[in-house]
């Protein structure tokens, strides 16, 4: 199964680049900026920063807080996006949206252009070195492909960055959720022009961080703006807070995927007092979802590690989203952070929710088919039909010798 696993053509549509950072990067860079970890060492790193468990969301994300400062330049942002699709490659993901935010970045050593130019140049690097490979080059193997997701914030205080502590010394007079909206709406039209300028993939925008008093709705403007420039919508929603959160995703943000989206079921989760049936409202809102084939990314290792009371994975809620035939792809989320890999997620989903044959199979194509591929139509068509030969060749493969030594 492990050879199997390895050579299935493999997605992820939902991964950090900051919380993706290689350990041994991480702690090199650390220690040549002289900045302060709790280790300078692989090990020492895994044992007290990037965690097994961790107690909460918040415990989770402190991790960034250590990965973030090492990406301040172009070199250092380019070699982590290089070796973050070398990881990718290695283990037979040939399809990845790297997403990160900008504004963590931008700042007296880069602007947007450059911050952007850096990771794309990183992942360029990578994907020119593999698809010059004999077996991608016949078509026996597909092609490693990638997309940029830009991430917005949800909301951001004094400290974050050095861009937000400039952007908020702007709008001393503005109030928090205008402030917040307006950068939101500043990285949209970054994007766009720098994808426009420079031909970067730039395939999505995103809104992430603390969803509790922080609704979706307020970012309207910076996502209608996207909108009217073709790029995708995803949004980080349910992970921490109830379906409501889901359901301003996708009516205000038009969203074609949702990140997480774990509390979709969670009727007890709804607060709105003008919702009287909660269980018919949130029957609905999946309802809606799967006839619209809205996307939900689902990172099953993340979860259990930032929402403790969930408890065992069997718990988990891809069990309902599989039995309401919702759109659905395994994703990393953090592959440093929480000590996973695209290979792990599959595995963990197909011990625990008895994922095999068509239906793992249509659950990792999904993976390219949902994906806001960085081409035309007519490519991701080719694209997608050249991973569903090359899923059946290695599974017919994989079964013959399985049931020769069966025989045997």
């Amino acid at each position: 199964m492990k050879e199997f696993l390895k050579k299935i053509p493999k997605s992820d549509l939902h991964v950090h680049l900051d919380g993706s950072v290689r350990v041994g990067t991480l702690a090199e860079l650390a220690k040549k900026q002289k900045l302060k970890l709790p280790s300078y060492t692989v090990d020492g790193l895994n044992k007290l920063l990037f965690k097994d468990q961790y107690e909460s969301l918040v415990d989770y994300l402190q991790c960034f807080g250590s990965t973030i400062p090492v990406m301040q330049t172009p070199e250092n942002l380019e070699r982590i996006s290089y070796e973050f699709a070398q990881d990718n490659i290695n283990e037979g993901v040939c399809y990845v949206e790297v997403r990160f935010a900008p504004q963590f970045h931008v700042g007296k050593k880069m602007d947007f252009e450059k911050t952007l130019q850096s990771v794309s140049k990183g992942m360029e690097r990578a994907q020119k070195e593999y698809n010059n490979n004999p077996k991608v080059k016949s078509g026996e193997l597909p092609p490693f492909c990638f997309g940029i997701i830009v991430c917005a914030m949800r909301a951001f205080g004094r400290g974050f960055s050095q861009y937000f502590d400039t952007f908020l010394d702007a709008h001393v007079y503005s109030e928090p959720k205008m402030i917040h909206a307006l950068a939101s709406y500043e990285l949209a039209k970054a994007c766009v022009h720098t994808r426009d300028k420079l031909g970067i993939p730039i395939v999505g925008f995103d809104l992430a961080g603390a969803e509790a008093g922080n609704p979706a709705e307020d970012h309207k403007p910076a996502y209608q703006f996207a909108h009217k420039h073709f790029l995708h919508a995803t949004v980080h929603a349910g992970e921490a807070y109830g379906p409501e959160s889901i359901f301003q995703a996708i009516t205000d943000l038009y969203a074609d995927r949702v990140g997480h989206g774990y509390y979709l079921f969670a009727d007890d989760k709804v607060t709105d007092p003008e919702i009287k049936n909660p269980k018919a409202y949130v029957r609905q809102l999946a309802q809606y979802i799967a006839d619209r084939r809205i996307t939900i990314e689902v990172c099953l290792t993340s979860n259990l590690q930032t929402n403790p009371s969930i408890g065992d994975i069997s718990k988990h809620q891809f069990a309902k989203m599989l039995e309401a035939k919702l759109s659905t792809t395994l994703c990393t989320d953090n592959r440093t952070v929480s000590k996973t890999s695209v290979t792990k997620e599959i595995t963990l989903a197909m011990k625990n929710f008895n994922l095999k044959g068509d239906a793992l199979k249509d659950l990792l194509v999904y993976g390219f088919k949902r994906s806001f591929f960085p081409g035309t139509y007519a490519e991701k068509r080719k694209y997608v039909r050249g991973v569903i030969d090359r899923y059946e060749l290695v599974e017919k493969e994989y079964n013959k010798r399985a049931a020769a030594k069966k025989k045997g």
